[in-house]
């Protein structure tokens, strides 16, 4: 299995700047970049002629650099068979998004398609956001939120250009929006190439890195952690009103598994389209083992994860990361699936 990264971010994030890097840096991998929907002001021409007939090209660390103008799945699918036969030789595959896409198709490609999913694995979503500019395009544009609310790993660039406390502002709001995704702000330069691959974001397992401070934030607003018996709707009296907003569950008592296996399936069928990632280890009536399940959209899966330790506390976290979710609605509905 390849393992895969979707690079996303806004238009001017500087996407292209750390994709140059990963083209030209002697990091020691064999990386494929792909570019979807390929335009002349999308890469530095010195690397891609628009003009070539060649679609791939090989770089000079080892790295080789496709233009997709078309299906991202054959794209896919070619390289896959390149490599088995031998002709082209890399271990990890980093696509990148233009900047108005919604990574989210591109993201279920790696669960809908079978050719796909039996060749790559997707490893995670890095989304770029340009400290400068991000409150007005979060403010303005759904695409810049929902490339927010899918990452597995935030980098911030161009946090020379503004002050500590505008870096703070935005940190504080990317993480309410998302609180699951690590947020490196020292710029796209201090970020070693190494340090982005192999992230394990997508994977199912007995991680669920939540930020604390949100986990701290939610407790403070107003008295009490949301988990069970909360309604509380409480992202919107933050200066920002965001479509895109994070939740979490949490409960120490188990599930009645018929009885969460029919909410989720309900849950996904209505608001599917609007849940952009969702998360969780759960706690089973009857079960010596951890459950582990995550989604996007649709696209749900769950399996079977570390036993319960002796003497460890046995509980459900769950987080989900929407648009425009109803949040008391949900987290009711999970309490009432609580045996």
């Amino acid at each position: 299995m390849i393992p895969t990264t979707i690079l996303t971010g806004f238009l001017g994030a500087g996407k292209t700047t750390l994709l140059n890097r990963l083209l030209k840096e002697p990091h020691g991998y064999k990386i494929a970049v792909i570019e979807n929907e390929f335009g002349a002001e999308n890469i530095d021409n010195e690397i891609l002629v628009q003009d070539s007939t060649e679609q791939i090209v090989e770089m000079n660390n080892g790295c080789i650099c496709c233009t997709v103008r078309g299906d991202l799945i054959s794209a896919l699918s070619s390289l896959a068979i390149r490599r088995n036969a031998g002709e082209l030789h890399f271990d990890h595959v980093v696509i990148e998004t233009t900047g108005l896409a919604n990574p989210g198709p591109v993201a279920q490609t790696f669960f809908m398609d079978e050719e796909i999913s039996l060749h790559y694995m997707l490893d995670a979503v890095i989304t770029v956001v340009d400290a400068r500019h991000a409150m007005t395009q979060l403010d303005e544009r759904e695409e810049a939120q929902r490339q927010v609310g899918f990452a597995d790993r935030i980098l911030l660039s161009k946090t020379d250009l503004c002050s500590a406390g505008d870096v703070a502002t935005l940190v504080a709001r990317l993480k309410r929006m998302n609180p699951r995704a690590p947020i490196g702000s020292n710029g796209l330069e201090g970020e070693p190439v190494a340090s982005l691959l192999d992230l394990r974001g997508f994977r199912l397992n007995d991680k669920l890195d939540i930020d604390p401070d949100f986990l701290a934030a939610e407790t403070q607003e107003d008295g009490h952690v949301h988990d069970e018996h909360c309604g509380h709707d409480h992202h919107h009296h933050h200066g920002h009103t965001d479509d895109i907003a994070a939740f979490v569950f949490r409960s120490t008592r188990p599930f009645d598994t018929a009885r969460l296996d029919n909410f989720l399936g309900g849950l996904i069928q209505v608001f599917g389209p609007r849940l952009l990632r969702y998360k969780g280890i759960l706690y089973m009536e009857g079960a010596d083992r951890k459950v582990v399940f995550q989604g996007v959209h649709q696209t749900m899966g769950s399996d079977i994860g570390a036993p319960w330790l002796d003497g460890e506390e046995r509980g459900s976290k769950m987080v989900f990361i929407g648009v425009s979710l109803p949040q008391s609605t949900i987290l009711q509905g999970l309490e009432q699936c609580l045996i």
